[in-house]
């Protein structure tokens, strides 16, 4: 069964790092690995997988979130909340909307602080948008240009703690604006 380790260099004396590995994900596997369910149920995500190939190019990153929700013991407690065609969304609608996804999130977050994957969506490529139209000037319009400077700092500060720790570095963040 495959196994996904995070920040762990392994024993190689040849890898280096200066972060302890922080951010550093490998799939192992172990065919002797998890009870006999638990391999079926890889097994049945693999064999899906195979079969919809055509369908759905990327994996959706199963195995991963079938291990780190089996790890933690994840049980979505918040109600899932339906809004129709025209109904307006209230903000209870929305904080509870909210609070389950970042509770869903928080599961599959490693214990290094990202949250391993396989980027080959869509967002994967939105940050360098975004920073590419604010500098060559392609977002005219005040509220998106507020919005894109809004965004750069945001994405910034994350990158520097993810990198730098608790330590965040106000001076470099882009767009000549600061959080």
């Amino acid at each position: 069964m495959w196994k996904l380790k995070v920040a762990d260099g392994g024993n190689d004396p040849y890898l280096y790092s200066t972060n302890d590995f922080v951010g550093r994900q490998i799939f192992e596997f172990d065919a002797e690995a998890g009870t006999p369910e638990e391999r079926a149920e890889v097994e049945e995500a693999r064999l899906n997988f195979y079969n919809n190939r055509y369908q759905v190019k990327p994996s959706s990153d199963l195995l991963w979130r079938m291990q780190f929700l089996k790890e933690k013991n994840f049980k979505q407690t918040i109600p899932p909340v339906k809004v129709e065609d025209g109904e307006e969304i209230t903000y209870e609608k929305a904080t509870a909307s909210l609070r389950r996804s970042v509770h869903f999130f928080s599961a599959l977050q490693a214990s290094d602080g990202h949250w391993p994957a396989e980027n080959a969506g869509p967002l994967f490529f939105l940050p360098p948008l975004v920073m590419c139209t604010y500098i060559k000037g392609i977002l005219i319009l005040y509220s998106q240009l507020s919005i894109a400077k809004k965004f750069c700092v945001t994405y910034t500060i994350i990158r520097i703690t993810m990198v730098v720790g608790d330590y965040i570095l106000k001076a470099i963040a882009p767009c000549s604006a600061q959080p």
